[in-house]
């Protein structure tokens, strides 16, 4: 499901247009402030930001210019109750993807929002069948890729047992310090059309061979792999750094639609456990991908998508269709995590239907090390 930041230093606002969103279907992460908005656009993904402009500390249009810095792609829609002849000037210089004036209707809200979701998402696709936007030749965009390599690191976000107010694990997320290919789903359909995936795939687990030292206790590290990693020698090989510490990792298939391409999967699968490593997958309830994904894999773990946990305190259909797979998992033995809680209802309505594994902003954003999440 689509992630949208929304900036304003207005709560009243804030909370109006993430209930308008809500009604349309979008899912929304709220903020008071431009440096907490950049804070959260560097440790996860969004879609799209629709932003105030006259805020204290930070304005819009200084958030803009930030933002444009690590994240050029990222469609930021502006509003402002001051209208001004420079500010639009600007904020078009700027690439701001839409200038509204507030108060603002809904169907124009609505409207704005669909179209920069629209129009990020054809920027994406853009991106994975040629180079991206600015790259005449391959080898420019493998200059990218090679710069994106060289600032790779990893930000953490644990995952909870609030049972025992305690740790599972904490899953490591790539991020790399390059202005271009700042996104990881670009980063990767760069390194597909380049056939560098393994490459890829091979420098970020050394680089968490190195940081899993750090770990706290006995927790989890869940690492995060391409399909396409899944025929590299080196994730099989009992020397490989990661290999050391196969027994701490869990290994969370992403883009679980291209499993199916996936040569001898079951014996790769069992390979992978015979060295100590778990399997999990995510996005289980969001569709046949990740229906067909708990099929083939047989994981250890399991992530409810995070459209499910989305006001799951007020939706009685969400809760039935959640404690329906809850049954599935416990009664085939994998755990299950619901991943983007954000609000203690979401955490009270999960704990009520029997699920105590829980990842997401109310416990801790990303972040560089092993934080400890909040429990209060």
């Amino acid at each position: 499901m689509n992630q949208i930041l929304l900036v304003d230093d207005d709560r009243l606002i804030r909370t109006m247009y993430a209930d308008t969103l809500e009604r349309h279907g979008f899912r929304s992460t709220a903020v008071s402030d431009g440096d907490e908005a950049l804070e959260r656009i560097r440790a996860g993904d969004f879609d799209a930001v629709l932003s105030d402009i006259n805020m204290p500390h930070l304005s819009g249009l200084e958030f803009l210019r930030e933002v444009r810095r690590f994240r050029p792609g990222l469609p930021v829609v502006l509003i402002t109750s001051a209208p001004a002849l420079e500010s639009a000037v600007r904020a078009v210089e700027l690439g701001a993807y839409r200038y509204l004036t507030k108060p603002v209707a809904e169907a124009d809200l609505v409207a704005a929002v669909s179209e920069a979701l629209q129009a990020g998402a054809r920027a994406r696709v853009h991106a994975k069948s040629r180079p991206l936007a600015g790259v005449s030749h391959l080898t420019e965009l493998s200059a990218q890729v090679d710069a994106a390599a060289a600032g790779l690191f990893t930000v953490f976000q644990p995952i909870v047992i609030w049972s025992g107010r305690s740790v599972l694990g904490f899953e490591a997320l790539a991020r790399t310090s390059a202005a271009n290919l700042a996104r990881p789903d670009e980063l990767f359909a760069a390194a597909e059309r380049l056939e560098r995936v393994h490459e890829l795939g091979r420098a970020l687990r050394r680089l968490l061979a190195i940081e899993a030292r750090e770990v706290p206790g006995d927790a989890l590290i869940f690492a995060n792999i391409h399909p396409h990693d899944l025929a590299d020698a080196d994730l099989y090989d009992p020397g490989a750094p990661l290999s050391a510490i196969a027994h701490r990792v869990v290994l969370e298939i992403t883009e679980r639609a291209s499993l199916e391409a996936v040569d001898r999967l079951a014996d790769r699968i069992a390979e992978l456990r015979r060295l100590g490593y778990r399997l999990a997958v995510d996005d289980l309830g969001a569709g046949y991908a990740g229906l067909a994904a708990f099929s083939s894999v047989a994981p250890d773990v399991v992530k409810l998508d995070m459209s499910l946990v989305r006001a799951l305190d007020s939706d009685p259909r969400r809760q039935a269709v959640v404690a329906s797979l809850i049954g599935l998992t416990r009664e085939l033995g994998t755990t299950l995590v619901a991943e983007g809680v954000e609000t203690a209802g979401e955490r009270d309505a999960l704990l009520a239907l029997g699920c105590d594994h829980m990842q997401g902003y109310l416990f801790a954003m990303p972040s560089p090390g092993f934080r400890a999440p909040m429990f209060g």
